[in-house]
């Protein structure tokens, strides 16, 4: 992930690690959140789980909790974020998406 300071042109690349708070925050507050959408209703919540806990490391109630917020529409985070579990989950025969609300 990397970053530039529009007022004083400094960039950040965080690479092949967790995105630092404070750079999440930041690119919530300069574009806003995104939304993981599930587009088929019909799938396997328990594909979704398994998808969910190994992206995210997750126990099985929070995954559990994090599946109802996405299948209802509800799960948001940066647009990177929500794209790169969109990524996992359609590798898993998932149709997911990230889309700005």
């Amino acid at each position: 992930m990397e970053s530039v300071c529009s007022g004083c042109g400094q960039t950040t690349a965080d690479c092949g690690q967790e995105l630092s708070a404070w750079l999440r925050e930041r690119l919530l507050a300069d574009h806003g959140s995104a939304t993981l959408q599930v587009t088929d209703p019909s799938v396997e919540r328990v594909t979704v789980m398994r998808v969910l806990r190994a992206a995210l490391g997750l126990g099985l109630m929070e995954a559990k909790t994090v599946v109802g917020q996405v299948l209802a529409g509800d799960y948001m985070g940066t647009l990177p974020e929500m794209e790169y579990l969109a990524r996992k989950l359609r590798g898993a025969g998932v149709d997911a998406v990230a889309a700005r609300p």
